[in-house]
């Protein structure tokens, strides 16, 4: 079988599938070592028998709706290569500009304590220990399967970054930190079953958010007060439509100033960030 058969057979398998040619690619390069040009170039090449039947594997899993990056084993996050599997949520795109927002906070202090809630597969917690290095960052989730993810993530892209187990800020009680960053479960319970089936393959622990979608955002807003320091940022990611009800939450604490949503790239309503008051008001 040549790249150019082996890419058509993928097209065909896949037809199921989003965008079944760019997966085929994606299978492909992972299975040659080679980047998607490279195959353009060399596409009347043979596979070897092995290259075969790991390419034609990984179709066959990837026709069942297993996710493409589960598949493929890394997802690139802000240029870096994250190992993703079944045991955390595989990081978005639009997480990343979370993170720009995160370090942009971050920048007004000279070495910010930081905490990422619910860190999955550690990608918030070791994008920003990795692009500020004098930053202090502790990351918390309640799956220790999702830890193990992102203690092996932070040990291969070298960041220092510290793990604790438990739910939400139980780990952190009795500390706080300068920029408090969150991607919550935001999907209501109900619309959950209703997912992508890729996306029905990862934890539901990280996805359902109660009712309404807004469980985590109601604990964030009555308990993050206690864990940021006076002139402190909270930043989270919200689903579609939330950002408003997020922000109203946060402005009934009385804890918070400024409260406010940034946009992401498709001019969503994406993300909410507020101040920790200076004094209670």
């Amino acid at each position: 079988m040549t790249i150019r058969q082996a890419i058509a057979l993928g097209a065909e398998t896949l037809s199921a599938v989003p965008d079944p040619k760019l997966d085929t690619v994606e299978l492909l390069c992972t299975v040659l070592g080679e980047e998607p040009l490279t195959l353009r170039l060399k596409a009347g090449e043979s596979l070897t028998r092995m290259q075969e039947e790991r390419f034609r594997s990984l179709l066959l899993l990837r026709a069942r709706r297993e996710p493409l990056h589960y598949l493929l084993g890394t997802r690139c996050f802000y240029g870096l290569d994250f190992a993703v599997d079944a045991r955390a949520l595989i990081p978005r795109q639009e997480t990343e500009m979370l993170c720009e927002l995160a370090l942009r906070m971050m920048m007004k202090f000279p070495a910010p304590a930081v905490l990422d809630v619910g860190t999955g597969s550690g990608a918030i917690a070791v994008t920003l220990k990795r692009n500020r290095a004098a930053a202090s960052v502790t990351a918390t989730d309640i799956s220790a399967e999702a830890l193990s993810l992102a203690r092996e993530n932070a040990r291969r892209l070298g960041a220092d970054v510290r793990f604790l187990q438990g739910d939400l800020l139980a780990p952190v009680a009795g500390e706080t930190f300068d920029v408090i960053v969150s991607n919550p479960p935001y999907v209501e319970s109900a619309a959950c079953d209703t997912l992508q089936p890729e996306v029905l393959r990862e934890p539901r622990l990280a996805l359902d958010g109660g009712a309404d979608g807004l469980d985590c955002y109601r604990r964030l807003a009555a308990e993050t007060p206690a864990c940021l320091r006076a002139g402190g940022y909270l930043l989270m990611e919200v689903g579609d439509g939330q950002a408003l009800g997020v922000i109203g939450l946060l402005r009934e604490t009385c804890a918070f100033t400024d409260a406010r949503f940034h946009l992401d790239l498709y001019r969503k309503r994406r993300y909410v960030s507020a101040r920790r008051a200076a004094q209670p008001t």
